[in-house]
C-alpha cells in the first residue's frame, strides 16, 4: 500500500461531516510538523457549529526579493452520507472493490489532502532546503455555510500582511482521467430574494384585492427574455456568459379561493468577470421599476469571480500533468463555487486540480486507486517546477 493511499484511508475513516474535523487536521499537522512546518489552529463559529482551520507554513531560504510561497488548500469536512443502508460498505470504513477506494470523502477531498502531504514529504526529501516557502491551508467548513473557514484564515493573513503567490486547491476537477481538467477560475454567485406585495382577498372578488403574481409576471418574463438572449454579458475567452436562474417561486395560502397577499421569488446569478454585482443589481432593479412593482429586494453575494490567466502556476501544473500522464489538460471556469474565491483575494495565482469528480457527494463515493499516485506526483512535480523558477 502506498503512503498516499494509507493516509487517505486514515482520513476517510474519520466521520468529519461539516463542521466536524474529527481529528483529520491533527493527523496531517503531525506529518507536517515533522517536516519543520509551523502550525497555527484558527477556530471560529458559534458554540454549536465550531469550525477548525489549520494554517501550516515552512519558510524557504530565498531572500526577500525573490521569496515565493506555494500553498495547497482544501477541506477536511465532508457532506452527510445520506442513507447508510444504501451504501454497499460503510461510508467511513475505507473499502476496496474493483480497483476503487470507497468512502465518504474519497474524492471530495481527502485523497487530495493525503496527496498534498506525501507530495510535500517527497519534495523535501529530494530538496531539503528549498528556496520556496511551503504552506497548507485546511478548513472544516467548506461543504457548509463557509462563513468561518477559509475566508477567516484569508482575512487573518491579509490583516498580518502575509501573502501567497501560488495556490492549488484540491477540488475534484477531473472529468474522465486525473489531470484532464483544471479550474483556473470560477464564476461569481449573486442571489436575490424578491417579494412583490399585493392585497389578499377572495378570488371571486378580484376588484377588492391585488394579485402580486399577476403583477410579477410581466417583469419575470422580461428577466427571462434577457437571460435567454444572453443579455447580461457576452462572457469572454475564459468565461461563459452570465446566467440568471429562478430557484423558487412561492405565493398563496394553500387555499384555492384566496388571492395571495404577496409573492416571493428566489433567483441566482452565476456571473463572469464581464459583470459586477452592482451592474447586475442595477439591471434587475431597472426592470422592476419599469413595471411599477411594489416590492422589496434583498441580495446575497456568495462570491466574486476569479481568474488566473496562464502564467507561472498554470504552466507549472500543465507541465506536471503532461510529464506524469501525457495528458494535455483543459482549462475551465465551469461549475460551482469553491474556497478558491476567498484565496484569490490574497493570492495572485490560484487553480483547482484534483481527482475525477463523477462520484462526489453521491452514495458509494469512490476514487480509482490507480489514479492516487499520479495525483500525488502531479502535486510534487508542480512544486519542483515552481522551485526551479526561483533564482539560485
Amino acid at each position: 500500500m502506498s503512503r498516499t493511499l494509507q493516509l487517505a484511508e486514515q482520513l476517510i475513516s474519520r466521520p468529519s461531516v461539516t463542521p466536524e474535523d474529527a481529528g483529520c487536521q491533527q493527523i496531517l499537522g503531525e506529518r507536517l510538523a515533522a517536516l519543520g512546518f509551523r502550525l497555527e489552529t484558527i477556530e471560529g463559529g458559534p458554540a454549536d457549529f465550531r469550525v477548525t482551520n489549520l494554517w501550516a507554513v515552512r519558510p524557504g531560504s530565498a531572500d526577500a526579493t525573490s521569496a515565493r510561497t506555494a500553498a495547497f488548500a482544501g477541506h477536511t469536512d465532508v457532506v452527510p452520507t445520506g442513507p447508510i443502508e444504501q451504501w454497499r460498505s460503510h461510508p467511513f470504513t475505507p473499502t476496496h472493490r474493483d480497483g476503487r477506494l470507497y468512502g465518504r470523502g474519497a474524492c471530495d477531498m481527502k485523497t487530495s489532502l493525503a496527496a498534498f502531504v506525501v507530495a510535500i514529504e517527497e519534495f523535501l526529501a529530494a530538496t531539503p532546503e528549498p528556496r520556496l516557502t511551503l504552506a497548507l491551508l485546511l478548513t472544516s467548513d467548506e461543504e457548509g455555510p463557509a462563513r468561518d473557514g477559509t475566508v477567516v484564515v484569508c482575512d487573518t493573513l491579509a490583516a498580518r500582511g502575509e501573502r501567497i503567490d501560488y495556490c492549488i486547491v484540491g477540488e475534484p476537477t477531473s472529468v474522465e482521467r486525473c489531470g484532464d481538467m483544471i479550474k483556473n477560475g470560477r464564476r461569481g454567485t449573486l442571489s436575490g430574494k424578491l417579494t412583490v406585495k399585493g392585497v389578499q382577498g377572495h378570488i371571486a372578488y378580484p376588484h377588492l384585492a391585488k394579485n402580486p403574481v399577476h403583477a410579477l409576471a410581466p417583469a419575470l418574463a422580461e428577466l427571462v427574455a434577457i437571460n435567454e438572449a444572453g443579455g447580461w454579458d457576452a462572457g469572454n475567452a475564459f468565461f461563459q456568459p452570465t446566467s440568471w436562474q429562478v430557484s423558487n417561486i412561492h405565493a398563496g395560502t394553500g387555499a384555492s379561493n384566496v388571492i395571495p397577499g404577496s409573492a416571493v421569488i428566489d433567483f441566482n446569478f452565476r456571473f463572469s468577470t464581464e459583470s459586477t454585482p452592482e451592474s447586475l443589481q442595477q439591471r434587475v432593479q431597472a426592470v422592476l421599476d419599469s413595471h411599477g412593482l411594489d416590492h422589496t429586494l434583498s441580495w446575497t453575494l456568495g462570491g466574486l469571480p476569479f481568474l488566473t490567466t496562464p502564467g507561472e502556476l498554470v504552466e507549472a501544473v500543465q507541465q506536471a500533468i503532461r510529464d506524469e500522464t501525457g495528458i494535455e489538460t483543459e482549462l475551465s471556469t465551469s461549475g460551482g463555487t469553491s474556497d478558491a474565491r476567498f484565496i484569490a483575494r490574497i493570492c495572485r495565482q490560484v487553480i483547482e486540480m484534483g481527482p475525477v469528480n463523477a462520484s462526489i457527494h453521491k452514495i458509494d463515493e469512490h476514487i480509482a486507486v490507480a489514479e492516487i499516485e499520479p495525483l500525488k506526483n502531479i502535486y510534487r512535480r508542480t512544486l519542483e517546477r515552481l522551485e526551479a523558477l526561483l533564482p539560485t
